[in-house]
């Protein structure tokens, strides 16, 4: 036993040794994927890390990310990381521009980093079969999901023969990333900025790795430990109704959309499983095709205009589209299926949704909605679902993932009252369990509602003062 205990502790110290002597992350300079101003301070490169940090001596992956900041700042304090939401889309704008005034280097550095398995990462998780996929099911008359299913099906096969390890694609991994890289800047003080899913990452950092982050800003931002398709249909009819209330409140509107609601309510219920007709051209150049469509395009007429840009005109939408004037509407929506979404990685988008969100939502529940909403009954509020994660073939995320944060961390919270998907349930959720943390309800905007110039500069001033809105469309819980 004794000869046993020495060989171990000997295979121990070998193995400290090699981690000192080969680090797990490193930096490997690279040119900026997008202009810098001259007169800023930069650093452009990827961060390299294990796929698998349970294999650290495995497959190794590169994630970019741009450091800039004015001479006179501090390299190490008050620095302002920004990875964007999706999952799946990439952070760095490629072929756009960081001026010396860009607006967040008032507060100090701009750290953008990606996520891996977007567009800019290396190994990029794209499966280029699923918009062409969803083109042919409008054209051959066929089941969407089927045709989906079969491409990323192909796409799995094609990344798995690459020795792709598709279940460290998540935000856990994704968390300790942002650690190592700050780490590797030798950053002191850190605060993170996320919108949407990367709202939840880095409510995940401040759980896993919380030494060195000042505050969280998070805009809009989805909790990760939320089951969202238990609730997505009670989000979008909530944010819905909000509009609709306005609407019954505001007598000149109410005049001109007389019982929206009702209407609404009732024509959608009744269209169910119908289908219609119309003729379709992708480009002048292309022929003629007669597709077949369902209230699912005509919802996403609606909710893909309750933005804050558009959310005014969805009384009108609404109103052309119970009264059978669908044309226009369903012609925008198809062109956009048509054309696809050619920013989005959708491999990294299916390994983190369905080792984290369709892991552990209950099929069930989810059709409990339809029956209680059954005017939006059936609609397919995301692109995955429990079928499609079937395909993929990915192992759940840890438990942990799904229960609450608890942290002293100061968090600036905004959460827009008209937001079909980050409703401020989500955000008061947050809040709960955070006693530092400040929400802004805004009134008047929708996903992605922001902070507004005032509020942020005085809680990045100071993160432990209490807020006070001086607007009467920001409420600040």
């Amino acid at each position: 036993m004794k000869v046993f205990g020495l060989f171990l502790v000997l295979v121990l110290i070998t193995a400290s040794s090699a981690l000192a002597q080969h680090p797990l992350s490193v930096i490997e300079p690279c040119p900026c994927l997008m202009k810098v101003d001259s007169r800023l301070k930069t650093k452009c490169g990827y961060l390299v890390v294990p796929e698998n940090r349970q294999k650290p001596r495995g497959n190794k992956v590169k994630i970019p990310f741009v450091f800039a900041r004015q001479p006179q700042q501090d390299s190490t304090q008050n620095i302002t990381l920004y990875t964007t939401g999706g999952p799946g889309y990439a952070t760095i704008p490629v072929g756009d521009s960081l001026t010396y005034r860009s607006g967040w280097l008032d507060f100090g550095g701009i750290l953008l980093f990606d996520q891996r398995g977007t567009k800019n990462a290396v190994p990029c998780l794209d499966c280029e079969g699923i918009d062409e996929a969803i083109k042919n099911a409008y054209l051959r008359h066929r089941s969407k999901d089927s045709l989906v299913a079969l491409a990323v099906t192909k796409c799995r096969k094609k990344l798995i023969k690459q020795g792709i390890d598709l279940s460290a694609y998540n935000t856990v991994e994704s968390a300790a990333d942002i650690k190592d890289l700050k780490e590797a800047l030798k950053i002191d003080s850190l605060t993170l900025l996320g919108i949407s899913y990367s709202g939840g990452l880095m409510l995940t950092v401040a759980r896993n790795h919380p030494n060195g982050i000042k505050s969280l800003l998070l805009n809009s931002p989805l909790p990760g430990y939320v089951n969202y398709e238990e609730h997505a249909l009670f989000n979008h009819e909530e944010a819905l109704n909000y509009l609709f209330d306005n609407l019954a409140a505001d007598s000149v509107q109410n005049a001109r959309f007389p019982n929206l609601k009702q209407r609404y309510r009732e024509y959608f219920t009744q269209i169910s499983g119908k289908k219609f007709q119309i003729v379709f051209q992708e480009t002048a150049n292309q022929p003629k095709h007669t597709l077949l469509y369902s209230k699912n395009e005509l919802l996403d007429a609606i909710f893909d205009r309750l933005t804050t840009s558009e959310y005014q005109k969805v009384p009108e939408v609404i109103a052309d589209l119970v009264s059978g004037q669908h044309e226009k509407y369903v012609q925008q929506v198809l062109r956009g299926k048509f054309s696809g979404n050619k920013s989005l990685s959708y491999g990294m988008r299916l390994s983190v949704y369905c080792s984290e969100q369709i892991a552990f939502s209950n099929p069930e529940k989810i059709k409990e909605q339809d029956k209680i909403l059954p005017w939006l009954a059936g609609y397919p509020f995301n692109n995955v679902n429990h079928p499609i994660c079937a395909c993929w073939q990915v192992q759940p995320a840890p438990r942990y993932v799904k229960t609450p944060v608890y942290s002293s961390i100061p968090a600036l919270i905004s959460a827009g009252a008209l937001d079909p998907w980050t409703r401020p349930f989500y955000n008061r959720l947050i809040k709960r369990t955070m006693p530092q943390a400040q929400l802004l309800l805004i009134k008047d905007k929708a996903h992605g509602a922001g902070f507004g110039n005032e509020l942020i500069n005085r809680f990045i001033a100071n993160p432990h003062k209490n807020l006070i809105s001086t607007s009467a469309n920001v409420v600040v819980e």
